[in-house]
């Protein structure tokens, strides 16, 4: 067969130094964005506060938006929020007329103590939405305890195999099925267990065009990354007989990448107070979700700078050139995270009206794969808007996790999620009669006769989650 040129068109995803920025500031909360954000202005000349944005402090607070007219009772959407408008973006979603909540309802002003979101919790949360079998996420669940801090497995997969015995029975083979699904959850490069490992597996999520990742990946399949600290790029260069620019590039795509990629979610995981980055609220019976963007601080170009850039030659102002386009991109990132944080909070709202209308009991089953088919989004990227992000419902200041749920097969044919059983098996803990409390057995008669048969097993699991004592622990004589 002839060698021959072949000119093909397609549309490849690279991980540009934009889109690193933009997926690092995805998955800040909104305290560790105002940081972020302060330090970009402390450090370039380009960006400066913006005076002239409204003060709406206040109008956080609330759980009903500004007297807009953009916002006003004909449900016409507002715009999306840019640097230069208003952060209220709106959006309406329709659901039946009752309900628990008037339009006027408001929630509670107190902001709640954010819980440290450890890495095991951040992994077990995922594995919780897999679609994994029950024997498989009991393996997932003994690699994730076994993960370090920096979210590195050092222990060999034959100790988590003997920490599984006697429940489960599994040999090397199947816990290293379990653990390559584990290495596909966020943040990429978890449960790796050489820096070899880690690297391949955040490089292996990038696109095929990006500039030096072919090589980039020979070299962490090797030893060679062992000897590129004593050997140098030139050194490296010679051994691979690559030109040293080229070396130099790839050298550049690896320093981007996270050697502990464990590490960020408990450097992340240190809020004391939280900020909610949406407000929810329902208006003449819509649902409706905006941006609570006005908690950060409002940043612009800075005019002075950008007229006297415009003013002198290429050659002149190339220093503030570069700090012109950091600027421009931080504000482009901006955006883009209020758009995907929106566009997400418009989903679970369509997905769980009924849970912010009557409650837990009516929260349905929702994984990030469903949300993510919907929004036509990444799982990872829907994991990222969704971290440590608050939201303010009438029922309070809730995580945007908590309208995921796994769910239980029902007899009518649907699901129900775990979270609706654990709040039906306390609504029949509470009304029982103390002298005589429910048993599991009874719990689970009970759930069966409401259409939501699970075994007394698990409403035992659900029950010591919960931190409900057991039946006989519970009576009350007198």
């Amino acid at each position: 067969m002839k060698p021959r040129l072949q000119t093909s068109l397609g549309q490849q995803l690279v991980m540009t130094p934009q889109l690193r920025q933009a997926i690092r500031l995805l998955q800040m909360s909104t305290a560790e964005l105002e940081v972020e954000i302060t330090e970009a202005v402390e450090t370039n000349p380009l960006l400066d506060w913006d005076d002239s944005a409204p003060n709406t402090d206040d109008i956080a607070a609330a759980d009903t938006p500004p007297d807009d007219p953009r916002q006003a009772d004909n449900g016409s959407e507002g715009e999306d929020w840019s640097p230069d408008e208003a952060p209220w973006s709106m959006d309406g979603v329709s659901h039946g007329s009752g309900g628990s909540f008037d339009d006027d309802d408001q929630g509670t002003a107190a902001e709640r103590v954010a819980a440290v979101d450890s890495l095991q919790d951040h992994l077990l949360w995922q594995l919780h939405l897999s679609h994994l079998s029950t024997r498989d996420r009991r393996i997932g669940a003994a690699l994730i305890d076994a993960l370090q801090d920096d979210g590195y497995l050092r222990e060999p997969l034959s100790g988590i195999a003997e920490t599984l015995l006697p429940e489960v029975v599994a040999d090397e083979e199947e816990v290293l099925t379990v653990l390559h699904q584990l290495q596909r959850f966020d943040p990429v490069g978890v449960a790796a267990r050489t820096l070899g490992e880690c690297l391949h597996l955040q490089l292996a999520v990038l696109s095929e065009d990006t500039p030096g990742r072919a090589l980039a990946l020979q070299i962490v399949d090797s030893d060679a990354l062992e000897r590129l600290p004593k050997s140098g790029v030139a050194g490296l260069a010679a051994e691979l007989k690559r030109a040293v620019s080229e070396v130099e590039e790839v050298v550049q795509l690896l320093r981007s990448l996270d050697p502990k990629p464990g590490a960020q979610i408990g450097e992340l995981s240190h809020d004391t107070y939280v900020v909610p980055d949406c407000v929810v609220w329902r208006q003449r019976g819509i649902w409706r979700a905006a941006l609570a963007g006005n908690n950060l601080p409002r940043i612009t170009i800075h005019h002075g700078y950008e007229q006297m850039i415009r003013q002198c030659g290429e050659n002149d102002a190339g220093y503030l050139r570069g700090h012109l386009q950091e600027a421009r991109w931080l504000l482009k990132s901006l955006e883009a995270r209020g758009d995907t944080l929106l566009k997400v909070t418009r989903c679970l709202l369509r997905q769980q009206a009924g849970f912010l209308e009557f409650g837990e009991q009516a929260l349905r089953p929702l994984t990030l794969r469903e949300v993510a088919t919907e929004v036509g989004l990444h799982e990872s990227t829907v994991s990222r808007a969704i971290a440590r992000k608050y939201v303010r419902t009438p029922r309070g200041t809730l995580p945007l996790r908590a309208f995921f749920a796994s769910g239980v097969s029902s007899e009518g044919g649907g699901e129900t999620s775990s979270v609706a059983i654990q709040s039906m098996i306390r609504r029949l803990v509470e009304n029982e009669n103390p002298r005589k409390p429910l048993s599991d057995a009874k719990l689970a008669d009970l759930l069966k006769a409401s259409g939501v048969p699970v075994a007394r097993r698990t409403v035992a699991k659900y029950r010591e989650a919960m931190e409900i004592l057991s039946s006989h622990e519970r009576v009350r004589i007198g």
